[in-house]
């Protein structure tokens, strides 16, 4: 029950005590009573709940908001999936506090390792606008490789340069520390706004506001999957 979103293991077994809980239509005798899934009917206050190992999210992260489970004094992207939810969800890789789009939030570590594995170079793709124009090589040296202060430069990446000259699309297949943001500064620019559009197969829904989210559709979290195969 408490996988199901309905409160705290405590709370759940105070629902039970309290006779808010049915199985088969018969009051819960004990928090200890065993349940099956698939076969039994399990009620909260006469709501059937549904167990659902894994759940899927996609979330329009706004700005402001830290991609993190928990958070003593900010507020987290689980935050926003205000919906009854389990309690074991996590974003799969994280935004910057500063950047907004695409963030998966699910609870399936499999899924989650297969996307953010170094060797799998799962596509990411950004919009990026920056303070002045992008040097005319900068594509150039994106596909070759730049140093960003680490031991290694960076893997081929995709720029797509927009008419105004201040603004791209950004295509990267790994998930370093702020890599956007310096891959830019490597080549004099610093990035003022940021957005992810998709990773992997998985597209923003651009009919979802920031901090907004919906479930994964079933052919999205199939392509995903294979995807991250």
């Amino acid at each position: 029950m408490a996988d199901c979103g309905i409160g705290t293991r405590s709370a759940v077994k105070a629902y039970i005590k309290a006779g808010r809980v049915t199985v088969n239509q018969s009051v819960a005798k004990s928090p200890e009573q065993k349940t099956d899934p698939d076969a039994d009917e399990v009620c909260f206050d006469g709501r059937k709940l549904t167990h659902e190992e894994f759940q899927y999210y996609m979330l329009n992260k706004p700005q402001g908001v830290v991609s993190a489970t928990e958070d003593q004094r900010e507020k987290t992207v689980i935050d926003l999936i205000t919906e009854e939810k389990r309690r074991d969800l996590f974003p799969v890789g994280r935004l910057d506090k500063d950047t907004e789009g695409l963030l998966l939030i699910t609870n399936d570590g499999k899924l989650a390792n297969a996307l953010l594995a170094p060797g799998k170079h799962v596509d990411k793709c950004y919009y990026a606008e920056l303070d002045r124009e992008i040097p005319e090589d900068t594509a150039e040296r994106f596909a070759e490789g730049v140093e960003i202060g680490d031991d290694t430069p960076t893997r081929p990446a995709e720029l797509i340069m927009l008419p105004d000259g201040k603004s791209a699309r950004l295509i990267i297949t790994e998930g370093r520390y702020h890599q956007v943001k310096r891959m830019f500064e490597a080549v004099g620019c610093t990035v003022t706004y940021l957005k992810r559009l998709s990773m992997g197969t998985l597209s923003l829904d651009e009919s979802l506001v920031p901090g907004a989210y919906r479930r994964l559709t079933e052919e999205e979290l199939r392509e995903l999957k294979e995807n991250g195969k």
